[in-house]
């Protein structure tokens, strides 16, 4: 079973959803990959805005006046550290061991009873709190799925999927993500995102390099 700490939340209160009222939208933040690829470093403590990149995305999401839920490696982790002091559930999920697909499964099993709720990649630094308000507060249209897209039209995230779709996320295993939910539905729809905000997701020393020589954060 899914294993949910309780919510850390500094005076005890969410902030207001999207809208100014009602409860705040979940957000499932995917943090508790293990970054092989960055040779000894996190990709998630990497700053960005002057912040660790995992402290970024939250502070994003409770801007954006959404509840996150972060999966994470472990409570003593120095990615569950770095946010320590912000308003969240931290989420230590067994099925992170098993790839993404177990993360997913596991943290949408977590989260509370609502009406649609985000999934997002922790590794999109281009991601703003004004991309997540945005996708928060837009109409689903009768979709069952609303995907970030970047500027060439290319899917990314985050993903809003509607509570209706939650026992599909039940089924999903190994590292594939949530790309079985996605493709179950022809109920979806785009939303795009400017630039490469839903697509540029940075893994590698490379990736970080390269992002840097072009970027002002």
């Amino acid at each position: 079973m899914p294993h949910s700490s309780s919510a850390n939340i500094p005076g005890g209160e969410w902030p207001a959803g999207p809208e100014g009222g009602g409860a705040p939208l979940p957000l499932l933040l995917l943090a508790a990959g293990l970054s092989r690829r960055m040779l000894g470093r996190d990709k998630l403590m990497e700053p960005v805005d002057g912040l660790p990149l995992i402290r970024r995305q939250v502070q994003a999401a409770l801007d954006a006046g959404l509840m996150p839920h972060v999966a994470l490696p472990g409570p003593d982790h120095p990615r569950a550290l770095a946010i320590a002091d912000l308003s969240h559930v931290p989420l230590h999920l067994p099925g992170s061991a098993e790839g993404l697909g177990g993360t997913i499964r596991d943290g949408v099993a977590a989260l509370p009873v609502c009406a649609s709720f985000l999934v997002l990649a922790a590794d999109l630094p281009g991601i703003t709190a004004d991309d997540l308000r945005a996708m928060a507060g837009a109409e689903m249209a009768g979709a069952l799925v609303l995907i970030a897209t970047d500027a060439q039209g290319q899917y990314g995230h985050p993903i809003r999927f509607d509570a209706a779709l939650r026992p599909a996320f039940a089924a999903l295993t190994g590292d594939e993500g949530a790309r079985a939910v996605v493709r179950s539905t022809r109920l979806q729809r785009p939303f795009p995102l400017p630039g490469d905000h839903a697509t540029r997701d940075l893994d590698t020393p490379e990736d970080w390099a390269d992002w840097r020589a072009t970027s002002r954060l």
